[in-house]
């Protein structure tokens, strides 16, 4: 005869249809605190519904000024011209042409960038290399200087070497400055994971590249969401690397936006303008919206111990 054999039968009804503590009743305190959670809700997201209103509604609505006014008729003509047909100076085809070219500069960059990220924050943290802390003091050094300062000197460089102005250039520079925040991430990853998995996997004759492949990475998932969170974000969102290194054939989707909004053409067409901006962002958007609750898990994992 178990425990629960021996209660009564009032006391099962009792325990089945009281599940947890009751919710406390609603204080002043409670109150507030809602209140101040959804004016911080609205602030944020105000801008966000005047930018897809906007959109919706044709260039006569648009000129009545009324912002927070939903429109009579709601149409995506406007979405459909900032894809396909708006005009970036002389050329009329759209932000599409700089997708395409942000895609080409996002995929090798991130893969590239978290590659070396992985392997270096791995070496730093569990192998001791020679002159490690130092290396570590650099990359970190460099993950705080502003990228600006560096952008002559390597204007210089890559002329020197040829690729100014291409894409592999401009992949090449984002995973110079992604480097120091990687290898920060993955260092302080490795460094938290318990040491006695990696001592028994040196045990068993594991080397450098076996260890990291069959023993850290697997692990490494809530890590590897972060970095391509951050990565995807600060890529995609860059404007000043990829208007000074991609050249004219590759510039990135932040470039044409602003070519768009600040050409000189006509009227200005705030719904197309708004249109735009919206499908430019909606990439690190979406890989925000998709993988949230990994990129908590892991930057609580990566930040605490160093």
């Amino acid at each position: 005869m178990t425990a629960i054999d021996t209660l009564s039968p009032a006391t099962l009804d009792r325990a089945a249809t009281h599940r947890g503590r009751k919710p406390r009743r609603l204080t002043a305190g409670r109150i507030g605190l809602y209140a101040f959670l959804a004016l911080s809700a609205a602030f944020f997201l105000l801008p966000l519904y005047i930018m897809v209103v906007t959109s919706l509604k044709t260039m006569d609505e648009v000129r009545l000024a009324n912002i927070f006014a939903w429109p009579s008729d709601p149409s995506f003509q406007a979405w459909v011209a900032a894809w396909s047909t708006a005009c970036t100076g002389l050329d009329c085809s759209g932000i599409q042409v700089g997708f395409l070219n942000s895609v080409k500069i996002l995929i090798p960059s991130v893969i590239a960038s978290i590659a070396l990220g992985s392997v270096t924050g791995y070496a730093l943290s569990l192998w001791r290399v020679k002159g490690a802390n130092v290396l570590f003091v650099v990359l970190l050094l460099g993950a705080f200087i502003p990228y600006q300062v560096f952008i002559y000197p390597l204007v210089r460089i890559f002329s020197a070497l040829g690729i100014y102005g291409s894409l592999p250039g401009i992949v090449l520079v984002h995973v110079i400055f992604g480097l120091p925040v990687m290898t920060l991430l993955f260092r302080n990853f490795y460094a938290g994971l318990p040491a006695e998995l990696f001592k028994a996997a040196r045990v068993d004759g594991g080397g450098f590249w076996q260890i990291f492949v069959h023993v850290m990475l697997p692990m490494s998932t809530p890590m590897l969401v972060v970095a391509v969170i951050l990565q995807v974000t600060g890529i995609w969102n860059d404007f000043i690397l990829g208007l000074v290194f991609a050249g004219r054939e590759n510039l990135p989707m932040t470039v044409q936006l602003n070519n768009i909004v600040n050409s000189a053409q006509g009227e200005k067409l705030y719904n197309v303008n708004m249109a735009a901006t919206i499908l430019t962002a909606l990439v690190p958007l979406v890989v925000y919206l998709l993988s949230g609750r990994w990129f908590v898990r892991g930057i609580a994992a990566g930040s605490v111990k160093g």
